[in-house]
């Protein structure tokens, strides 16, 4: 009785022989230093598996003393609101064993997210060249694709992360039961005083600095190698800030800085080659009248969009020998020598060569909500011209939001897994190449006999892990058979297949075909943007188009313009990429890359790069080194390349980018800003 008064006045638990007592705070402090040890052993890992990278950078004190840095940021983040709970809430009464419950569920979770995370970067870096960002958000709403990728190219990754999730939860469970056995709680007129220690720790913890800005990458950033700068990170960290920032993705301003306007208007106008009395309208900046170069009958389009098929595996542009049919076909037609992807995503080379519009720091418009519908694209520009216009897609086109942005944008006809009949191999991905091409002969016969001219966007995606194709079709270029670089050999078979049956056809004299890439493949490296990796195969084919190499730097988004000249259809578009028929020899060339958050304008081989909340920086690149120089910043190209980054972010939010006759909507929020600013 005497011993049981005594705990009950001093509002604690005694210690018994077997579990010593301890705070609920104290247990939080475990779990916090359990977390430090996994992220810094994860840390060594990761940089060990770099550590070429690391040297160069000479980072390796740098990345551990600021990666504690941002260790300790990230678990008062995690459990700092815990611990304020557990001060307020803990104690023997219904309350506190109903926080006690939710207080070992957050520590349990909190830690399987550690670990899970730091255990799945390896093969996110191996893939994207850095750190989980929003890519690895944007995947999650896909996981019927995504785990059955996984599957058939990644079970060791996929059952190991099965048994991480398991061992992670139950051994958090287990421990927070285990350290919560035998409590003791602090008195009520200490837990004012622990609260605003608490609080403080948390909220200088977390900041980490006493400036203006908490912390962010950009200030532990130190090396113009992407993947360094974000060792210094974690995954936990890396994620949560890229979801943080995806609310204000769709404004570039926010990550380069600011100009008015009417100057971001002025730069593109006038970097897009054409000469400002073309510009004649006021609600559509950059809507200008276009000459087409051809004169007779409009020809059919065929855009053949190949997945990740980087200059690398291409042998004519010095690659792995791995494309003999382009190859072949890369001296019968236009073939483009230095042309560059606008991003890494299939999405932004979807973005790039169906409405030549400029990469950001934001998803792509396929993706985004407001140019669902309204938005300009070629294949609303040609259904004004009377064309059919349909997207020929081998997998659900439901993925990444395709569907439903080209039906809302010009996109009469889908064709998509569900409407093969007997395909000869079915992948992860949908069907081979093969039946894709072959049911696109299919439809290009059949709208050339109904007699009006048609535009179809043809989708490729069997080189994509895990890189499934079928057997007996190419001799493999290394073992096993499913590799990236056999599945790239097994891509260009199609393609040689299918234009074996094209030009038999008859509509073959009729139509211009346009074979590009989306993007290459995992793409990475040491420098801020990987130039090299962003240089792409492009080959436009057909009837009375000129053998030639063009050694010309030239852009995605140039693709669309220069088709439409040479299809004959002169008319007004918001689009500023060069039409390269009109383009001088003596032109050096343009190219824009967005490479996660940083921005690169290349203009013959001069570049200037932005970076988020850092000065621009001016390069030269050597095309034959595929290595950027160091330089003195130019001032001109760098204002040229900030017009150009925020002139995207402009026409998306001011719904800027759309066709001379279509009709916008003003949303609730848009007729408030007009009534607030009278």
């Amino acid at each position: 009785m005497a011993v049981n008064s005594f705990r009950h006045n001093v509002g604690s638990s005694l210690p018994s022989r077997a579990h010593p007592s301890r705070s609920l705070l104290q247990v939080i402090i475990i779990f916090s230093v359990i977390s430090l040890i996994i992220l810094t052993v994860s840390r060594l890992g990761l940089s060990l598996w770099q550590a070429d990278r690391v040297s160069d950078a000479q980072g390796w004190g740098y990345i551990f003393l600021q990666g504690l840095r941002v260790d300790f940021a990230s678990v008062c983040w995690l459990w700092g609101i815990a611990a304020l709970g557990t001060v307020v809430f803990s104690g023997e009464h219904l309350v506190g064993r109903a926080w006690l419950i939710i207080l070992r569920v957050w520590l349990t979770l909190g830690l399987w997210v550690i670990i899970f995370l730091e255990a799945s970067s390896p093969s996110f870096i191996a893939e994207y060249g850095f750190r989980p960002n929003r890519l690895y958000v944007e995947y999650l709403v896909y996981p019927k694709e995504v785990l059955s990728m996984l599957w058939a190219g990644r079970k060791a990754e996929l059952i190991l992360s099965a048994f991480i999730t398991i061992g992670s939860l139950w051994g958090g469970w287990w421990l927070s039961g285990k350290l919560t056995q035998n409590i003791r709680y602090p008195k009520w007129y200490w837990r004012p005083v622990l609260g605003v220690i608490v609080i403080a720790i948390t909220i200088l913890g977390a900041r980490s600095s006493l400036g203006h800005r908490p912390l962010n990458p950009s200030l532990v950033a130190f090396s113009d190698d992407p993947l360094i700068n974000s060792l210094v990170l974690n995954s936990s960290f890396s994620l949560i800030f890229a979801i943080k920032q995806m609310g204000n993705e769709e404004d570039a301003s926010k990550v380069y800085g600011k100009l008015a306007d009417d100057n971001v208007i002025d730069i593109v106008r006038r970097e897009s080659g054409r000469p400002l009395s073309a510009f004649t309208s006021s609600t559509i900046p950059t809507l200008s009248f276009n000459q087409a170069s051809y004169t007779g009958k409009p020809k059919n389009l065929v855009i053949i969009l190949q997945e990740s098929l980087g200059a690398r595996f291409v042998g004519s542009l010095g690659g792995l020998p791995l494309t003999p049919n382009i190859d072949e076909l890369s001296k019968q037609g236009w073939f483009f020598e230095n042309l560059y992807a606008t991003g890494t995503r299939s999405v932004r080379g979807i973005e790039a060569v169906t409405t030549g519009f400029t990469p950001t720091p934001a998803r792509a418009v396929v993706k985004l909500g407001k140019s669902q519908t309204g938005f300009f694209t070629i294949a609303d520009l040609l259904k004004q011209h009377g064309y059919t216009t349909q997207f020929i897609y081998g997998g659900e086109s439901h993925f990444d939001n395709m569907r439903s942005f080209f039906l809302g944008n010009g996109f009469t006809d889908i064709v998509d897994q569900g409407d093969y009949k007997d395909p000869a191999f079915v992948a992860s991905w949908g069907v081979s190449d093969e039946d894709l091409l072959f049911r696109a002969d299919e439809e290009f016969s059949r709208m050339h006999k109904e007699g009006k001219p048609f535009f179809s966007l043809v989708f490729s995606s069997s080189n994509h892990d895990p890189y499934e194709f079928p057997d007996d079709r190419i001799e493999l270029y290394e073992q096993p058979q499913y590799t990236m670089h056999n599945a790239v050999k097994y891509a260009d078979y199609a393609v040689g297949e299918f234009f074996k049956k094209a030009k038999k056809s008859d509509y073959w004299k009729d139509t211009l075909f346009l074979i590009v890439a989306d993007h290459d493949s995992r793409v990475g490296g040491a420098a801020l943007v990987p130039v090299s990796r962003f240089r792409i195969p492009g080959l436009i084919l057909g009837d009375g188009i000129d053998a030639k190499r063009d050694p010309r730097v030239v852009s995605q988004i140039d693709m669309s313009p220069t088709l439409i000249s040479l299809l004959g259809i002169s008319d007004s578009y918001p689009m500023l990429g060069r039409d390269l028929t009109k383009m001088p020899d003596s032109w050096p060339g343009r190219a824009m890359m967005q490479y996660d958050k940083n921005f690169g304008l290349l203009e013959g081989n001069k570049m200037t790069i932005l970076q988020p909340e850092l000065p621009a920086e001016s390069c030269n690149y050597d095309f034959a080194t595929e290595k950027l120089t160091p330089t003195t910043l130019d001032e001109t190209q760098a204002e040229t390349a900030l017009g150009w980054a925020l002139w995207g972010s402009l026409a998306y939010n001011k719904m800027l980018y759309r066709s001379a006759n279509t009709v916008v909507k003003p949303t609730i929020a848009d007729i408030t800003a007009i009534e607030t600013s009278r």
